[in-house]
């Protein structure tokens, strides 16, 4: 029974992630080939998630939303380097910690990756960069919407507001 209801769930993840593969690339979602190494612009995906409402990404899927899979020797060598880089403060800034989860999707593996919104502004390899539909920008030298960015995020983060602390007086004591 206990398995009967892990293989129900495993199977509910496969379909839930299909949904995702099928919907396409948009504000949310992400597709990076990655067949045998990290794409160059992984980084920059993971700061426009950071940055703007969070997303999903996914190693292994091209544009299209076709599963083209990771090469299976180089599954450990892809999630090593995409921790490794997203704990470097060169690469992406402040760090943030990412898990990476691997899923076979019609008999091939892709890897998928939560990237839940920040309260802070990050910056990748120097860069700060914000999601749009399916893309992300670099907004670094756009003086408004790095702005707009500060704003926000301060407006719906509590840990970014500064609260005044009253003291009562000794008269009202």
């Amino acid at each position: 029974n206990k398995f009967k209801y892990e293989w129900k769930l495993i199977y509910m993840e496969i379909e839930i992630m299909k949904e995702f593969l099928h919907g396409g690339e948009s504000l949310t979602v992400e597709f990076k080939q990655s067949k045998n190494k990290l794409n160059k612009d992984v980084f920059e995906s993971v700061c426009a998630f950071l940055n703007r409402n969070g997303g999903h990404l996914f190693l292994g899927v091209n544009d299209a939303g076709n599963v083209v899979g990771i090469d299976d020797e180089a599954i450990n060598k892809v999630k090593k380097e995409f921790v490794t880089s997203i704990n470097n403060i060169q690469k992406l800034n402040p760090t943030f910690y990412l898990s990476v989860e691997d899923i076979k999707v019609d008999e091939k593996t892709i890897l998928y990756i939560y990237v839940p919104e920040s309260p802070q502004v990050h910056r990748c390899n120097g860069k700060i960069y914000d999601r749009n539909e399916d893309g992300d920008m670099d907004i670094t030298d756009n003086t408004n919407q790095v702005s707009e960015m500060y704003m926000r995020k301060q407006g719906t983060y509590t840990e970014n507001r500064i609260y005044q602390i009253g003291r009562a007086s000794c008269r009202e004591r």
